[in-house]
C-alpha cells in the first residue's frame, strides 16, 4: 500500500517554518542582488551597483545563515543529519559550498562599489563577475528546492 501523505509531528513545524522562511528569503535576495548588478553594468549606474552590494551583505548573508540554521535545527529534529537521502545531500552541499560562492560575490560587489566611488566610473567586470556567481546561486538553490519539494530517492 503506497502512502498517500504523510503527517509530522506538530514539534517539526517551527524549525521547518524557519528553514523556508530563510530559504526563501535567500532566493529572493539573490534574485534582487543579481539583477541590481546586472542592471547596473548594463546602465553604468553606481547606485544600483550599491543595491546589489547591499543586498548581498544585508539581506543574502543573514537569509543564508537562518536558513542553514533552520536546516541544521529541522534536520536534527528529523534524525536525518546521518541520512543517505539524496535530496538531504543535495541540500546540504548546495547551503555549505553555496556559502564561500555567497561570500566571494559579496567581495566582488563590493569591490565594484569602491571602483565607481573611487574612478566614478561603472562597475564594469567586478559586477559582471558578481552578477554570474549570483545567478549561478540562484540556479544551484532552484535545484535544492526542487529536491527538498520531490525528495528523489
Amino acid at each position: 500500500m503506497d502512502v498517500l501523505a504523510a503527517i509530522r509531528p506538530d514539534s517539526w513545524n517551527f524549525p521547518l517554518l524557519v528553514h523556508l522562511i530563510g530559504a526563501t528569503t535567500l532566493v529572493g535576495a539573490l534574485v534582487l542582488a543579481g539583477s541590481a548588478l546586472l542592471f547596473a553594468w548594463r546602465d553604468g549606474n553606481a547606485t544600483l551597483a550599491m543595491v546589489g552590494y547591499r543586498t548581498m551583505l544585508l539581506g543574502v548573508l543573514p537569509a543564508w545563515i537562518i536558513m542553514r540554521g533552520g536546516a541544521q535545527w529541522i534536520a536534527s529534529k528529523e534524525h536525518l543529519e546521518d541520512s543517505n537521502a539524496s535530496w538531504v545531500g543535495i541540500g546540504f552541499t548546495t547551503a555549505d559550498a553555496g556559502l564561500a560562492v555567497l561570500v566571494v560575490a559579496t567581495l566582488l560587489a563590493w569591490l565594484a562599489v569602491r571602483r565607481t566611488r573611487r574612478e566614478g566610473g561603472t562597475p564594469g567586470g567586478l559586477g559582471v563577475a558578481s552578477a554570474f556567481l549570483v545567478a549561478v546561486l540562484v540556479i544551484a538553490y532552484l535545484v535544492a528546492v526542487w529536491a527538498m519539494t520531490t525528495k528523489p530517492v
